[in-house]
């Protein structure tokens, strides 16, 4: 029998989540429109019993038999998007620290054309834009937030309130452009994935978001490795502007 085709993936990478990815599936499958959404949970390597919980809400599920990282679940998801024929990607993680009701909100807006006639091919879920709640973050976070901002800024003319957001939705351009190879930071996608799509001329809209904070698990910006993914950070936005702008790499 043959797979009903639907048009929206929302893809989740989890690692050691069992104590919030089932709270996040439960809300998804109660707000989603499941005739035309499919949901894939990239479970990498988990020691714990996030596979099972995923079973018990019936959701899609690929399996690293080793731990990759948060990028390279990522982007096992777009190839799979890109090979299902989907027409949008919601990213999104699965600590329960993206609300499900931002879901609706930027598929609105990834279908909605612009003055320029164009629909976005990345639309941001931002914290931090103008008239929204304070989100508590560590002043490191801030000083990289503040640092990554202005980057992209000088690097493309674009405002960016939010760099490092997880919480994305993608075009079928976008997310097949992502799926190819050395196209996307398997390692740390952030702030220089954003920078590159500007560059490569691909539309990056942003919006305000609901977000919560992790109260469940370890997050994996935790301890020393927010001062490495700083500095790793800085060096990849810098490279890619380079690759872009002197070498001239296209899409």
């Amino acid at each position: 029998m043959e797979e009903e085709k639907r048009d929206i993936l929302i893809i989740i990478p989890a690692y050691n989540e069992e104590k919030n990815i089932g709270n996040v599936l439960k809300q998804l499958k109660e707000n989603i429109d499941e005739e035309n959404t499919d949901i894939l949970v990239i479970n990498d390597a988990s020691t714990d019993k996030t596979a099972d919980v995923v079973r018990e809400y019936g959701c899609r599920m690929v399996t690293n038999i080793f731990n990759l990282g948060y990028g390279s679940g990522l982007w096992a998801g777009y190839k799979y998007a890109r090979e299902k024929g989907y027409k949008y990607v919601i990213q999104m993680d699965a600590d329960g620290q993206h609300d499900v009701c931002n879901v609706k909100q930027i598929l609105e807006k990834l279908m909605i054309p612009g003055e320029d006639g164009r629909t976005p091919d990345i639309v941001l879920g931002s914290r931090f834009m103008k008239g929204m709640e304070p989100y508590p973050t560590s002043a490191l976070k801030k000083i990289a937030y503040v640092i990554f901002r202005f980057m992209i800024y000088l690097g493309t003319g674009k405002k960016i309130y939010d760099p490092t957001t997880g919480l994305q939705g993608l075009s079928r351009d976008a997310f097949t452009f992502y799926a190819g190879y050395k196209n996307f930071d398997d390692k740390y996608p952030d702030a220089n994935m954003i920078m590159q799509m500007l560059l490569l001329g691909f539309k990056v809209e942003e919006i305000p978001a609901v977000m919560h904070v992790r109260t469940e698990g370890i997050s994996m910006h935790s301890g020393l490795k927010p001062v490495v993914y700083m500095f790793r950070m800085f060096f990849s936005i810098c490279a890619v502007w380079i690759r872009i702008r002197i070498f001239g790499i296209k899409r």
